[in-house]
């Protein structure tokens, strides 16, 4: 879809954030991505917003989750303490195939989000082709307002579940999510993983989110380490599990 074609609804009232409360701008520091609620405590978005540039991971602490951010306030603030990725997931400068069926992240906040500030989004696990989508974002250029393409489509399906949509995004769309009303309720459908030739793609993460969040309920059951402990930075000796993960 050519830029000129897009529209945008501009979410640029407060009042007009009812029922998108749990979308918010993801501030990495050096940048920001776009990121959903789908628990309370648990922040859906893209692989590659966890990495930096020079494919390094970014310490948990270092990321910002903003629910609801308009114009330099938001509805809540968290700190991420930790976050996992698929371990086929390698961070690299040229999504390929390979890293947009598996480029997604969940993040673990520091503090629930109650759900008179936001409610949580669900997943859904399976849309036809043709079918209409909507995705809000934050991208360069309206970096400080959430805007919504109510009305793009699922193009195509390809291998390994990757989808093609003709939503119009930018910089900072990135992990933005990917909506699909099922039942007259909407349900994230994909994240925004990355863009060319007028297309956008992402991920189905049907599979992928349970899996992630598993693993991050395994590593909350486990016991607090102690203050001798090493950091573990990217995937490290418990493989099995199927995550990579940072914690500090």
């Amino acid at each position: 879809m050519a830029a000129a074609q897009a529209h945008f609804d501009v979410i640029d009232r407060r009042g007009d954030l009812l029922g998108w409360e749990a979308v918010g701008r993801l501030d990495t520091g050096d940048g920001f991505c776009t990121g959903a609620l789908v628990a309370s405590d648990i922040v859906l978005t893209a692989a590659h917003c966890v990495f930096a540039p020079n494919g390094s991971p970014r310490p948990p602490e270092s990321l910002t989750f903003r629910a609801g951010y308009y114009s330099g306030t938001q509805i809540v603030a968290q700190r991420v303490r930790r976050w996992v990725v698929p371990p086929a997931y390698l961070p690299g400068a040229t999504p390929t195939h390979e890293s947009v069926a598996v480029d997604v992240a969940l993040l673990k906040l520091d503090a629930p989000v109650t759900s008179a500030e936001a409610d949580p989004f669900r997943v859904v696990d399976h849309a036809p082709e043709g079918s209409e989508v909507t995705v809000l974002s934050y991208g360069k250029g309206r970096e400080e307002v959430l805007s919504r393409e109510p009305s793009c489509a699922i193009t195509q399906r390809y291998a390994d579940d990757v989808l093609g949509f003709d939503c119009d995004v930018t910089f900072g769309s990135s992990g933005a999510p990917v909506f699909l009303r099922e039942d007259g309720r909407l349900r994230i459908l994909s994240v925004i993983s990355s863009i060319g030739g007028g297309s956008a793609y992402g991920p189905g993460i049907a599979t992928l989110v349970p899996e992630l969040a598993a693993r991050l309920r395994n590593e909350d059951s486990r016991p607090a380490a102690g203050t001798g402990a090493k950091r573990i930075t990217v995937g490290g000796a418990r493989q099995s599990t199927g995550a990579r993960f940072v914690r500090p």
